[in-house]
């Protein structure tokens, strides 16, 4: 399906035969795509603020790369289809928390918490709801630390409230849910048993590298901290 096709079955989904409601609807409704790209904006910057920060003060940068994505209209209409709600641009801004995603990848695991937290206490930040993949891992492995935040856009004349999701990974929990991802999209024999259990052990064997190169960074600063304590010592 290309662009105009899909434009063209969403305003008939969304805003019916009426062209003046439609022109009114389609107005509102890029209006809020607009707020929505501004706060990806928003929560953007302030990962990378805190990456430089960070980098600065630890001589390594926590977080490896930083994405977003707003769901295309399509999406939109199916999945207010799926939940049963009207298809209105009201209907969207109150039912969809995932309209505006971010996805940052983190070195380890324990930076995912540190960037996480950092956000979660910036004074105009509000945390809506977490759903920690990480330490309570989906039934088919999936890991990933999830949070979905408000953030104000500030406009020329107003302020808007705007909701992002936030996915926090690392490379592995990134590199096995592309894959598998890829491996089971709308692909009947990809839930079959066996697979899905290949999958869920390869997840597994991920999640445990992802501890030990953790343990390991861990072991490299405690040594690298007690040769910098011997060479002070020493020091008249």
């Amino acid at each position: 399906m290309d662009k105009i096709q899909e434009r063209e079955e969403f305003l008939q989904k969304f805003f019916g035969d009426s062209n003046k409601i439609a022109f009114e609807q389609l107005k509102q409704f890029n209006e809020l795509m607009v707020r929505y790209n501004c706060a990806v904006r928003e929560i953007r910057t302030k990962f990378e603020v805190l990456n430089e920060e960070l980098s600065f003060h630890t001589s390594r940068n926590p977080i490896e790369s930083i994405s977003s994505r707003i769901k295309s209209p399509v999406s939109i209409v199916n999945k207010l289809a799926r939940l049963g709600k009207d298809l209105s641009v009201e209907a969207i801004e109150e039912n969809l928390n995932d309209v505006a995603g971010i996805r940052v990848i983190c070195s380890f695991i324990d930076d995912i918490y540190k960037v996480a937290d950092m956000l979660a206490k910036q004074d105009d930040i509000t945390v809506i709801q977490i759903k920690d993949y990480i330490q309570k891992p989906k039934l088919n492995g999936y890991r990933s630390y999830h949070m979905i935040v408000e953030v104000p856009v500030f406009f020329s004349e107003s302020k808007q409230i705007t909701r992002v999701e936030i996915q926090l990974r690392t490379v592995a929990m990134d590199f096995w849910a592309s894959l598998e991802h890829q491996m089971k999209y709308k692909k009947s024999t990809a839930d079959r048993p066996e697979i899905s259990a290949e999958l869920k052990s390869c997840a597994e064997v991920i999640a445990a590298t992802d501890a030990r190169m953790q343990g390991i960074r861990k072991r490299i600063e405690m040594l690298e901290n007690e040769c910098s304590e011997q060479k002070n010592g020493g020091v008249l």
